[in-house]
């Protein structure tokens, strides 16, 4: 068996050459028969883990786990100083896609006529690509009415994004209203941006700039975030107007608090 310090050396080497979050089971494949405690290798390198993560304590990166596994980030509370390092802005996103975003992590799975529903405007397939391509929402199956329209639900990816280890950890809706709104005023909403309702083959400018999609790793300790169960909720067809932003937050995105 390797000695502990080892075993670590080979842990801390394993999450700094990947590029995507590592669980407990793809570490334990990392290493040969006889290299960890035979009686309980998942416990030691739950143990290795926690040991790094006290001794990040007072350095300048820390050790996280989220839904698809552990990776070491920089703290929240120094960004404003490594942020410098790149001179490219961060994405920014539209009111309306936070709020199609904020619809399907709390009532999923849903459709498109489900969001439809509660905006009281249509939404854009722009909006619904960009959230795919993204990795944060994914095609989940089919609501047996007629058209049979698609079902859709948040994917590990998102939760890596937003450093969540569940769907459980989910902020109150009250928390989402305050992140919405001062985003969405900070935007420079041209008028592609506020063509929310326009014909679904053209283009809504909703996109954000080019990123690469965080990677999804489905073999890792954790069960996946299931959906919800499905409901019966009919879809619904309806498309009214496009004032969606003169309405404050709570009369358009009306979701239950996450327990």
């Amino acid at each position: 068996m390797l000695e502990i310090e080892e075993i670590r050396r080979i842990v801390e080497a394993a999450l700094l050459a990947s590029d995507e979050p590592i669980g407990i089971d793809r570490m334990q494949r990392m290493f040969g028969r006889g290299e960890l405690d035979k009686e309980d290798p998942r416990g030691q390198l739950r143990a290795v883990l926690s040991a790094i993560e006290a001794d990040c304590e007072t350095r300048g990166y820390e050790l996280s786990r989220v839904a698809s596994g552990y990776r070491f980030q920089v703290p929240q509370e120094l960004s404003p100083w490594i942020s410098k390092l790149w001179e490219h802005k961060p994405p920014r996103y539209t009111r309306a896609l936070l709020e199609t975003l904020a619809l399907i992590a709390y009532q999923q799975p849903v459709t498109r006529g489900d969001i439809e529903e509660v905006r009281g405007v249509s939404v854009s397939t722009n909006i619904i690509r960009t959230l795919v391509e993204r990795g944060w929402i994914r095609e989940v199956g089919h609501r047996e009415v007629p058209g049979r329209p698609a079902l859709y639900a948040t994917t590990r990816s998102f939760l890596d994004y937003f450093n969540l280890k569940a769907l459980s950890e989910l902020p109150p809706l009250a928390e989402i209203k305050t992140l919405i709104e001062p985003i969405a005023g900070e935007l420079d909403f041209g008028p592609d941006l506020q063509a929310e309702t326009v014909d679904d083959g053209q283009d809504t400018g909703d996109d954000v700039p080019d990123e690469p999609m965080a990677a999804q790793s489905l073999g890792a300790e954790d069960d996946p975030a299931e959906p919800a169960p499905e409901t019966n909720r009919p879809a619904s067809e309806d498309s009214r107007g496009d004032s969606e932003d003169e309405r404050p937050l709570a009369t358009v995105v009306k979701l239950p608090v996450a327990e």
